[in-house]
């Protein structure tokens, strides 16, 4: 590591002022507070307001916060890679299967998003600051783990673009990077992002008889047309090759197919207390968006006049990609809502959407993006009425 440290120490001088290659100096630095702490302290004069948590800090904590999605996530894919191919395997085979598998997509999605970063940078000459750390986890979770790398590339500069640079770069951008890249890829190359492609197949090979890779909330969407109980048939699938794949302990677990970090309930609210109790997050908004799918499940589920609004409302909490968005999608302390109440409108209605988009469009069963994204949109107007309706009572309460 001293060695490290003193190459850095000798070739900072050519990313200095004056040097030649000056112009990439905050790609220089980025590099080095990568890999050290920074030598620079606050300014002595004015005044100083001493936090323990910076940038850096925070997306660290969230990606720590995210880790046993990935982790479990990586053991889930070698899982129900075999588990289709109707073999017994070690959780060794499962780990490196998955491992796989996942580890190119997030090496991808971090080359892809680093790239875009370092050139705003030279460009902007501004510091590549550490928000990309984040994104750059999130989108291989929210992804299925036979997509093609090129497309997890695409998506990922695309993302960064559009959702992100355009709009000024880290802190200032409207909607939720990595859902902008899941939604790019599900409008740009459906295929490759929808119907029965949760599950690691190699080209060619032979399935077990009787196996699917749709996830439960494609399975439930059927009952739709087929005019059974959602309930009976998400239990009785896969008897013969996965029995009870689909039961609620299992999906509230996560052993079942669907995008690589978002099927296990249980790994999300793991994931949740470690933002409740650092502070990273809003439990607000997690606690907001349960209580509006579960409401909206419920009322449904008195107005039932299809299979899917009778699924009883507490499926809807374990199935798809529901806690995972309510935990580190939702929470995103740039596009969501600011204001204390903001926070639990804001949370409740991305859980009312969801449920409707699910129950509504079997097209599309998973709804969790789409809400998001919607509330992203509206989240400053949200915290507008806020406001406004505080202003009004306090003047209220200063003409009395």
């Amino acid at each position: 590591m001293k060695f490290l440290r003193n190459t850095l120490d000798k070739a900072k001088h050519n990313f200095e002022e004056g040097g030649k290659y000056h112009k990439y100096f905050y790609v220089y630095e980025a590099l080095d507070t990568f890999l050290y702490s920074p030598n620079t302290t606050a300014g002595a004069k004015g005044v100083q307001v001493r936090d323990a948590i910076d940038l850096k800090r925070l997306m660290m904590t969230v990606i720590i916060a995210m880790t046993p999605c990935l982790l479990f996530g990586i053991v889930n894919v070698g899982h129900q890679h075999f588990l289709a191919l109707g073999q017994q395997a070690t959780m060794m085979d499962k780990i490196m299967v998955g491992l796989m598998q996942v580890l190119p997509i997030v090496i991808v999605s971090y080359t892809a998003g680093g790239i875009v970063e370092a050139i705003f940078a030279v460009f902007r000459k501004h510091p590549i600051n550490e928000g990309f750390l984040v994104t750059g986890m999130l989108i291989p979770l929210v992804m299925p783990p036979n997509i093609p790398l090129w497309q997890v590339f695409v998506a990922t500069v695309f993302a960064v673009l559009i959702a992100k640079e355009a709009f000024g770069g880290t802190g200032m951008n409207v909607l939720n990077v990595a859902l902008t890249a899941r939604a790019f890829l599900y409008f740009a190359y459906p295929t490759q992002i929808s119907g029965e492609v949760w599950t690691y197949l190699p080209e060619g090979a032979k399935v077990v008889a009787g196996y699917s890779g749709a996830t439960p909330l494609a399975i439930a969407a059927e009952t739709v047309t087929s005019g059974g109980n959602a309930v009976t048939q998400l239990s009785g699938f896969g008897a013969g090759w996965a029995e009870g794949i689909y039961s609620l302990q299992n999906m509230f677990i996560g052993l079942m197919p669907g995008s690589i970090g978002e099927t296990s309930t249980l790994m999300c609210l793991i994931g949740a207390f470690i933002l409740w109790a650092t502070g990273s997050g809003s439990w607000k908004i997690i606690v907001s968006v349960f209580g509006g799918a579960y409401a909206m499940g419920l009322l449904l589920n008195a107005l039932a006049v299809n299979p899917f609004m009778a699924l009883p409302a507490h499926y809807h909490l374990v199935m798809g990609g529901l806690a995972f968005g309510a935990v580190f999608m939702a929470t995103d302390p740039v596009t969501a809502a600011q204001t204390e109440t903001g926070k639990w409108v804001y949370g409740f209605l991305i859980g009312v959407f969801t449920v409707l988009i699910r129950v509504f469009n079997p097209a599309y069963p998973e709804g969790i993006m789409l809400a998001i994204l919607l509330m992203n949109v509206f989240a400053p107007l949200i915290d507008y009425f806020v406001v406004s309706v505080n202003k009004t009572r306090r003047l209220k309460r200063a003409t009395v």
